[in-house]
């Protein structure tokens, strides 16, 4: 059957998994009545919640007798380990701006992704409907940031059409509305050619992706290249040097036929399916004929920026709610990561309870971390610190650099260049969006924007929208200043009384309410100043046999401060954790024992 493999990039809410639900519909995949939830292949709790693609995922439609795989790709910096990998299986890509916003810093990194690889995008300039879209501006926008990443002239000769995904439509002239996607089905068997494959040679096939399937195993995704492969041959998997890997038989073919994965008696060169079999071949792998000797090659994927240490939680109150608290269960849960995730990287500390987790930033590990909790997972994490280098011919420190757009009201532009300022950051440019809004473009250390998002809103009033990603590693940057305020350290454990909470508000804000589990060393709130302090929070009123007055009964107390995980790993200090269970996020000192913090602090100032 004859084939067109393609991926969809483009920048986080472009409207990626909205388009792929249009053309699965507009396929003739579902009945016309059918019920259909909205983003079909966001089908991961956390996407959903998030509103972001975290997996890629691939589905397949028919149109004029031409099959199309298409994959979703994620659109958010944190996960381009999974854009990188999903190019390389495909032949052509749909790369989708937003009709108003033109392309963003994600954008710019995809399609270099993309143009290296040889590909040649099919622009689909989204979103046309919008109130403040440009469609005509944004289309030399793009063309121009193709010519800036050294597009070839073949590239920058690319096909461009115009859409609505929410609306259901694309056409060739965005002020002529069509009804239908059929000029993008149309365009996607026009312009992507059909894989190059050897049908006739022997079964090879470059593994882009992984995951464990609880009823047949380990389950390896990628395009076949050569030859052909069904269910009970005997294969093998190849490393990037070559050396074998394993041999086994193969269990299960499975093909994308529109959403599901369907058992195949045979796939042949050219198609994307999933193997199922082999007990230890990984992303980057050549599953191969037994005749084969040469690996495929595999593109490098970027280093990791950013690394948190993940760590048993020795807590008082520890396994209280979750039952997956050893250090044995946490190792195992991560290397399983690291080992479908390329992104990410595990390794050992000297303490035996503690693991090393590096990626792409504070987002990534965040998903990673919530997913473990809700698992059952019980865990310390410590400040995230950004991975360091040391340049070889100077020796000089490095440090990663990203790319940061900012569109924020004007009138907040003033307070966020100088925020970011403080945080090392330096503005490349500024210009109006238009509607009162402003454009800022900054080159920023990662380690000044750890924890700077939670800041940006409030200072925003929750209107501006900031994107990062990735730019290169440069000279060390210098000090950053850190968090100004101190916190409230609960002095011993029980159960947190209003009275006690009510005369600690004059000291600072809360991060707990009443009748809260508290234990030594947790910190319950901030200090309105720079110092730590330690209080009770389970003092109670002394009670007398004079009758109170009746507004003593009634003690009111503010609404406490409630962080997210991720605004919880962005507060914390280098001698602070926070404790993670599947109920409760809790922040904690390192050491719980005052009198080991004092020392501490005695030796830190003598050094």
């Amino acid at each position: 059957m004859d084939i067109r493999n393609i991926a969809i990039i483009a920048h986080v809410d472009h409207g990626k998994t909205t388009l792929v639900d249009v053309l699965l519909r507009q396929s003739g995949l579902f009945r016309e009545n059918q019920q259909m939830a909205d983003r079909i292949m966001d089908s991961n709790d956390l996407e959903r919640e998030r509103g972001i693609t975290i997996l890629s995922k691939c589905a397949s439609v028919e149109w004029k007798g031409v099959r199309i795989n298409i994959v979703d790709t994620p659109g958010h910096a944190d996960f381009g380990g999974e854009v990188e990998r999903i190019l390389s299986m495909v032949d052509g890509v749909l790369l989708l701006v937003d009709a108003s916003e033109g392309p963003m810093p994600q954008t710019k990194f995809v399609t270099a992704k993309a143009l290296n690889l040889g590909l040649k995008p099919i622009v689909v300039i989204n979103k046309v409907d919008k109130p403040d879209a440009r469609p005509d501006a944004v289309h030399d926008e793009v063309f121009d940031l193709f010519a800036m990443l050294d597009a070839t002239e073949e590239q920058l000769d690319f096909p461009t059409l115009f859409a609505s995904a929410k609306q259901g439509w694309a056409s060739a002239d965005w002020a002529a509305k069509t009804d239908t996607m059929a000029a993008l089905f149309d365009r996607v068997i026009e312009s992507v050619p059909p894989p190059e494959v050897s049908g006739g040679g022997p079964f090879r096939m470059l593994v882009t992706t992984l995951e464990n399937d609880p009823y047949i195993g380990r389950v390896l995704t990628g395009r076949i290249l050569s030859g052909s492969i069904g269910p009970g041959m005997t294969a093998k998997a190849l490393n990037l040097e070559s050396g074998q890997v394993e041999q086994t038989r193969i269990t299960k073919v499975l093909g994308f036929r529109g959403l599901e994965r369907k058992s195949l008696d045979r796939a042949e060169a050219g198609d994307i399916v999933a193997i199922a079999g082999f007990g230890t071949a990984t992303v980057a792998d050549t599953l191969c004929d037994l005749s084969v000797e040469e690996s495929l090659p595999a593109d490098p994927v970027d280093p990791p920026t950013l690394a948190m240490i993940f760590s048993i939680n020795d807590s008082p109150l520890v396994g209280k709610s979750g039952k997956k608290v050893t250090s044995r269960m946490i190792r195992a849960r991560l290397m399983a990561e690291a080992e479908g995730n390329v992104a990410i990287r595990v390794r050992e500390t000297e303490n035996g309870d503690a693991f090393e987790v590096a990626g792409r930033g504070e987002l990534q590990l965040g998903v990673l971390i919530e997913t473990m909790r809700r698992e059952g997972f019980e865990l310390s994490i410590g400040r995230p610190q950004v991975l360091m280098r040391e340049d070889a011919d100077t020796g000089q420190r490095m440090e990663p650099f990203e790319d940061v757009v900012v569109d924020v009201d004007e009138e907040y532009s003033g307070t966020v260049v100088e925020a970011v300022s403080l945080r090392k950051g330096r503005l490349e440019d500024m210009r109006s969006s238009g509607g009162g809004k402003v454009r800022l473009r900054f080159v920023a250390p990662s380690r000044g924007l750890i924890g700077y998002h939670g800041d940006f809103l409030t200072a925003t009033r929750g209107t501006g929208v900031m994107n990062r990603v990735f730019r290169e590693y440069g000279a060390f940057a210098g000090p950053i200043p850190g968090r100004r305020n101190g916190v409230l350290i609960a002095n011993q454990g029980g159960k947190s009384v209003a009275y006690a909470l009510w005369n600690l508000e004059d000291r600072g804000q809360m991060f707990i309410g009443a009748g809260a589990q508290v234990y030594m060393g947790m910190i319950i709130g901030e200090n309105t100043r720079g110092n730590d302090i330690e209080v009770n929070p389970m003092k109670s009123k002394q009670l007398t046999n004079i009758r109170a007055s009746g507004t003593d009964d009634a003690v009111r107390l503010t609404t406490p401060r409630k962080m997210s995980l991720e605004q919880a790993i962005a507060y914390i200090d280098d001698d602070e954790l926070v404790e993670v269970t599947p109920e409760v996020i809790r922040l904690r000192k390192r050491h719980l024992d005052p009198h080991v913090r004092k020392r501490l602090a005695r030796l830190k100032e003598s050094a």
